[in-house]
């Protein structure tokens, strides 16, 4: 069984939360209600670099870039094929898709890893993928994939049965607080 690299998404600063997360899991900046300020994503950065743990930031390539972070998210409704990443080797580019169509969009803007999802039943959709259609996706890329969405105590042990680089959750994490 393969190691599942663990994905916690965050939107705002909350330094006990940073502080009690495992130092395994990768953090994601994403808020898309409130202007990114680069303040708090030095902030984030400033606890990240104490556990060691990697910062990604949702949709704004300059400034993941400009602050040296570890990478960047590129939600499925950017769909820009215009993306530039002229960085360090270890930079790496994160991006999520929904269906086939979304996959191959990613491919194109030279995502290194795609957050497919829902793999589970989740409250804001009503379709999800499951194990099966899930596997079947993941098989029409050459991309390493990370499973989202839906992720509890309950079905965690499902996703260590599937080919995945790892997972990402919120309320996992929050729960369970270990990686």
């Amino acid at each position: 069984m393969n190691y599942l690299r663990p994905y916690h998404f965050i939107s705002n600063y909350n330094k006990k939360e940073l502080e009690s997360l495992n130092n395994k899991i990768n953090i994601i900046y994403r808020n898309y209600k409130d202007p990114i300020k680069e303040s708090v994503i030095i902030k984030v950065k400033s606890e990240c670099q104490k556990s060691r743990k990697k910062l990604f930031l949702s949709n704004n390539i300059k400034m993941a870039i400009k602050l040296k972070l570890d990478g960047v998210y590129i939600p499925s409704f950017n769909k820009s094929l215009n993306l530039k990443f002229k960085t360090n080797k270890h930079f790496q580019v994160l991006g999520s898709a929904h269906n086939l169509k979304e996959i191959r969009i990613k491919e194109k803007q030279g995502i290194d890893k795609i957050f497919l999802s829902p793999i589970f039943k989740v409250n804001k959709k009503k379709h999800y993928f499951d194990i099966h259609k899930f596997k079947k996706l993941s098989k029409l890329t050459k991309k390493k994939i990370v499973a989202l969405g839906g992720i509890n105590e309950k079905n965690i042990k499902r996703i260590k049965l599937l080919n995945c680089d790892g997972f990402a959750a919120i309320k996992y994490f929050r729960k369970n607080k270990i990686g």
